[in-house]
Formats: C-alpha cells, sequence, structure tokens
C-alpha cells in the first residue's frame, strides 16, 4: 500500500467538458496555450525587429503548427513505437491514443523553417532566431498537461516532493513533468531572453535554444522513468539523452561560428 509520507497525485480528469461526442482535453488545452503564448511573443518581437512585420510572422507560424504536429507523432512513431509502426503503418495515425516527441516536433519545425525560409528568400538561421524564443513556453505548458494527465511520471524517488502517479504503481517518484516545465521551459526562456539583451551573430540564439534545451532534457533523464519497452540503451543512457547529444553538439557549433551583428 501507498505510504502516506509522500504526496498523492491530485486526480484531474484529463477532459475538461464534452460538447457531444467532442471532448476538450487539459493536453488540447495546452497545445492551445503554448501557441497563443507563441503569437503573442512573436506579435511583440515584430515590434522590435524591422526584419519581421507581424503578417510574416502569422504565416511562419502557421507553417510551425504544421510541422509540431506532424513532426511530433512522426517522431513519436519512429523513434519510440517504431514496432508498433512496422506491424501496422496506419498507428501512425492513431492520434486519438497519445503520442508526442519533442524531438520530433523539432525536426518538424526545423523542416518548416527551411521551407518557409526558402520560399520566403530568407536566411534559415535568421528564421531559427527569431521562433527559438518562442518555444519554451511551449515546452512549460506541454510538460504541465503531461502532469495533469498523469503521464511521463519520473523514476523511484524518496524525496520529500515524489509522489504517487496512479498509472506509475504503488512506488513514490519524481514529478519529471515538472522538473521538465521548469528547466526546459521557465528557466531556458529566461536565458534566451536575457541573452538576447545584446546584439547577437546570425545563429547565436539558435545554437543557445539548442544546447540550453540539450543540457536541461538530458539532466531530467536521469529522473524520468524511461519508457517500458525501450530502457536503458547504450553507456546506460536512455533514448531522450541520445537524441539530445547532438542538439547539444550542434548548439555549441552556431554559438562559436555566430558572427557579431555589424
Amino acid at each position: 500500500m501507498p505510504s502516506n509520507d509522500y504526496w498523492q497525485f491530485p486526480v484531474i480528469d484529463p477532459v475538461i467538458f464534452s460538447i457531444g461526442f467532442i471532448d476538450i482535453r487539459w493536453y488540447g488545452l495546452a497545445y492551445l496555450a503554448a501557441f497563443a503564448f507563441a503569437y503573442f511573443w512573436g506579435m511583440r518581437q515584430t515590434e522590435k525587429d524591422p526584419n519581421w512585420s507581424k503578417e510574416q510572422f502569422s504565416d511562419l507560424l502557421f507553417w510551425g503548427f504544421i510541422g509540431v504536429i506532424v513532426g511530433g507523432r512522426v517522431g513519436y512513431t519512429l523513434f519510440y513505437q517504431f514496432e508498433h509502426f512496422v506491424s501496422n503503418p496506419l498507428y501512425l495515425f492513431y492520434i486519438h491514443e497519445g503520442g508526442m516527441s519533442f524531438h520530433g516536433g523539432l525536426l518538424g519545425v526545423i523542416a518548416a523553417m527551411y521551407l518557409y525560409a526558402r520560399k520566403k528568400q530568407r536566411s534559415f538561421l535568421q528564421v531559427g532566431d527569431f521562433v527559438a524564443p518562442l518555444v519554451p513556453m511551449g515546452l512549460f505548458f506541454g510538460r504541465i498537461g503531461n502532469f495533469i494527465n498523469g503521464e511521463l511520471w519520473g523514476r523511484a524517488a524518496e524525496v520529500p516532493w515524489a509522489m504517487y502517479f496512479p498509472s506509475g504503481g504503488p512506488v513514490p517518484r519524481h514529478p519529471s513533468q515538472l522538473y521538465e516545465a521548469l528547466l526546459e521551459g521557465l528557466l531556458l526562456f529566461a536565458v534566451i531572453i536575457w541573452f538576447q539583451r545584446k546584439p547577437r551573430g546570425v545563429g547565436a540564439v539558435s545554437g543557445l535554444f539548442l544546447l540550453g534545451y540539450g543540457i536541461a532534457r538530458f539532466i531530467v533523464e536521469f529522473f524520468r522513468e524511461p519508457d517500458a519497452h525501450l530502457g536503458l540503451l547504450s553507456l546506460g543512457m536512455s533514448m531522450g539523452q541520445w537524441l539530445t547529444l547532438p542538439m547539444i553538439i550542434l548548439g555549441i557549433i552556431l554559438m562559436v561560428r555566430a558572427k557579431p551583428n555589424a
């Protein structure tokens, strides 16, 4: 039986309310909040950046929305559920069962930014620098959604703030979703905004995002329960950590190579 020495997960119905056969879920609301914040902050950036108009940003945001949804689902399927996909390729479209990957979503957004930059004849890294500050708060809302759903919980723990999750068995666990919300979300957003206070070379802000997210995710993975069907991989690292290493390396390269603005 669970001990009373640790927190009990506040069971929250993942469905806020229903309209007919349509369920309005907290996780969907988290995505809506993420895009609402991205729209708000992006519009604010256009007022300070003469290289961007509100119309151009709105167009870019639409491309990014498609990229994160398609990339997030494809990435989750290929990175974490590949066996399901091989046995049933239609699993890719089982969105109602849940499953989104940040790394896949990031690749989707990168692809969308590349296509947008090419269509508008813009520098890809310039587009990346504009988008980078918009992402961390999206991660924050997304991780809060994970917490409300009681999913992606952490490893067994005995810290005072450990928590029993309904699907996590009679074992107190790290609320790793909240760790990610704070590190990948609030802290990374604050660091990027601080970094932007001075003129930076093209690609520097994009590099800082990749480096900052990579480090934060790599650290949190030590407290997050590995996917049951994958476990820990080579060198005792999780899939999330292996997928994060290229981000850290690329982030360092972009920051080193960024030339100061004239």
